[in-house]
């Protein structure tokens, strides 16, 4: 059996594990807590505060919420709390696709099926960004660029997590090769860029705006197979939609998204993940959960269930088979 389907397998055990033991609907019965695979201000902690304030403000758990940050390990932290706390319900992880990326590269304290999967939520946009005052205006300059004489720094966040597999997959479709300096965050990153100290990165939108607006850095493509809908005006005369997608600019990637997902850790009776189920459907009904994708210029997705498995596992196994190519793959 392929590795995919056994991950797709395993996730639907997760999905529909350990019963319907209730007798009624199931609600928390002591406070809940959401655990942020991240440190404070980056986008898995806005996820979560912006969900704690949306549950809050239209009552949709009757328990007190509170958001802990466990960021280390790049992530790893959360999610080996998470496996410590098996079959709790009042235990919500946010995170992103590091829950089976970390895995692949690094001796972690836990395996995927440590934690059951309740829904993918938003993706995260990428973009490829250069300096303003940079030379090349366009992808096909920044490309002739990279094929000079001397390698151009590309700065990202971490090594070996998604900002290194996109700039990995760059160097591929382009036939050519950067110098990756990783940071700790995508703040760093952005600051690195628009001092000029790295030649481009591959920020999300809400990691760069800033800098945008200042006018010391520019996007040149997004990694998305249509251009993004967000037609608000950021700079003069720019919006998101202005910028062509990556296959309209001449690099052939057509789309490279990274997913906002929640989890429970396994252990936990389908019902007490259907209630956690139900209340991030009432959450992306709101008003403010669409100004939050506005505010980080993020597209809407939401996944569950079977089709939330097979998205892991697919997702799971192309990671695998680039880890394995580049040699990141833990043996």
């Amino acid at each position: 059996m392929r590795l995919g389907l056994l991950v797709a397998v395993a996730l639907l055990g997760a999905i529909g594990c350990a019963g319907s033991v209730a007798s009624g609907p199931w609600t928390p019965s002591r406070p809940v807590e959401f655990i942020v695979a991240a440190g404070p201000g980056g986008g898995s902690d806005q996820l979560a505060r912006t969900v704690q304030a949306i549950v809050q403000k239209y009552g949709l758990i009757d328990a007190p919420v509170i958001v802990t940050n466990k960021g280390g390990g790049a992530g790893s932290e959360a999610f080996v709390y998470a496996k410590g706390a098996a079959g709790d319900p009042h235990k919500v992880v946010f995170a992103t696709n590091n829950v089976w990326i970390l895995p692949l590269g690094t001796a972690v304290g836990y395996a995927l099926s440590d934690l059951q999967p309740v829904a993918a939520v938003a993706v995260d946009e990428f973009l490829l960004w250069v300096n303003a005052r940079a030379p090349y205006r366009d992808v096909a300059g920044f490309l002739a660029a990279a094929r000079g004489a001397t390698r151009l720094a590309v700065a990202g966040t971490q090594a070996k997590d998604t900002d290194q597999v996109l700039v990995r997959q760059i160097e591929r479709a382009a036939g050519v090769a950067f110098n990756y300096v990783p940071f700790r965050s995508g703040s760093e990153v952005a600051v690195q860029l628009a001092g000029g100290h790295v030649a481009a990165n591959v920020n999300n939108p809400q990691e760069n705006v800033g800098q945008w607006r200042a006018g010391s850095v520019r996007p040149l493509c997004v990694f998305s197979s249509a251009r993004l809908r967000y037609a608000d005006a950021v700079t003069e005369g720019q919006s998101w939609a202005d910028v062509p997608t990556c296959m309209e600019a001449g690099l052939p990637i057509e789309r490279f998204q990274m997913p906002r997902t929640v989890w429970l850790p396994r252990g936990v009776t389908e019902e007490q993940a259907s209630f956690y189920l139900r209340v991030m459907t009432k959450v992306r009904e709101t008003d403010e959960w669409k100004a939050w994708l506005r505010r980080g210029s993020q597209s809407d997705m939401f996944l569950s269930g079977a089709e939330l498995a097979e998205f892991i596992a697919a997702d799971e196994r192309q990671l695998r088979d680039q880890f394995a190519e580049d040699g990141w793959l833990r043996r």
